[in-house]
């Protein structure tokens, strides 16, 4: 019989809590690595128990992760992990008090989301011409907005003449997306060469198997370098999608429903870059 108010119990039974209830892997990982290490945290110190963990431990974990140099970012993120833990026990009435409720944040600033200059987008088309499959790989991100997981889940028959399918998976909803000449372009190139296999996935290796998440981001972060553009993500090609798409006319709504964000308020952040971005070059043309 397990003990339900153990620490390793509650840490198992509120992970398959979020697999239930559809929660993104990344997600899931994230929260369970954040809890594991605050579980392996109080271990040492003798405290197994759930009804056990007090708000002074929370804190003490705070400290720990402070002198381990954690950056704030990445302790204000366990540290939500731990709210979101402890709440959710809270309310199966496993415990009567939340210890991590009242624990603050540490205070960083947030960055805002990077957007690839003409000059960058132009030095990575121009790193990538001569690889037909990441040519195409990353002119569909520019063109599209898709996420990184949406894209190597593409298949043949998502692509259409001028729209492709983009499946549901985990908390994310199925929508078609437009492909205009350019991203239609670059996959017609790839196909000319992609290898013959029996698998449908649109982007396949060598061996005629399907690319993985973690091999994408390694070949766009090695074609980053290649084309002398720093500090940049795979996520910034999809910030840049969605900053030209509303620089450009398009409405905010359109927007939110090409790229699949769940809440207006999610695309409507990206307007403010822009109209920070449209202050600052009127502040240089007035110099």
């Amino acid at each position: 019989m397990t003990d339900d108010k153990s620490l390793t119990t509650a840490h198992k039974n509120f992970i398959d809590f979020l697999k239930k209830n559809g929660k993104a892997t990344s997600t899931i990982l994230a929260y369970g690595a954040d809890i594991e290490q605050f579980v392996d945290f109080l271990d040492k110190r003798k405290i197994t128990q759930v009804t056990s963990v007090s708000q002074n431990h929370v804190e003490e974990f705070k400290s720990y992760l402070e002198g381990e140099k954690y950056t704030k970012k990445s302790i204000s993120r366990k540290l939500n992990s731990l709210k979101t833990f402890f709440r959710h026990f809270k309310e199966k009435g496993l415990i009567d008090q939340d210890p991590a409720a009242s624990v603050e944040h540490p205070k960083y600033e947030i960055q805002p989301p990077r957007v690839l200059s003409k000059m960058e987008y132009r030095a990575l088309r121009d790193a990538c011409r001569d690889d037909s499959r990441m040519a195409a790989i990353i002119e569909i991100f520019l063109q599209t907005g898709l996420r990184i997981g949406e894209l190597a889940r593409l298949e043949l028959d998502d692509i259409g003449e001028k729209e492709t399918h983009v499946r549901a998976y985990e908390s994310h909803s199925e929508r078609n997306v437009p492909l205009n000449q350019p991203a239609k372009k670059a996959l017609d190139r790839y196909f000319e060469v992609r290898p013959k296999t029996k698998s449908r996935a649109v982007f396949v290796t060598k061996t005629g198997r399907p690319v993985l998440v973690r091999n994408i981001r390694a070949s766009i972060s090695r074609y980053f370098r290649i084309g002398g553009i720093k500090k940049a993500t795979v996520n910034d090609l999809r910030h840049t999608f969605i900053v030209h798409q509303l620089s450009s006319g398009t409405s905010v709504t359109t927007v939110q429903r090409l790229v699949g964000h769940k809440r207006l308020s999610t695309t409507e952040k990206y307007l403010d870059l822009i109209e920070e971005k449209a202050e600052e070059k009127m502040k240089l043309e007035e110099l």
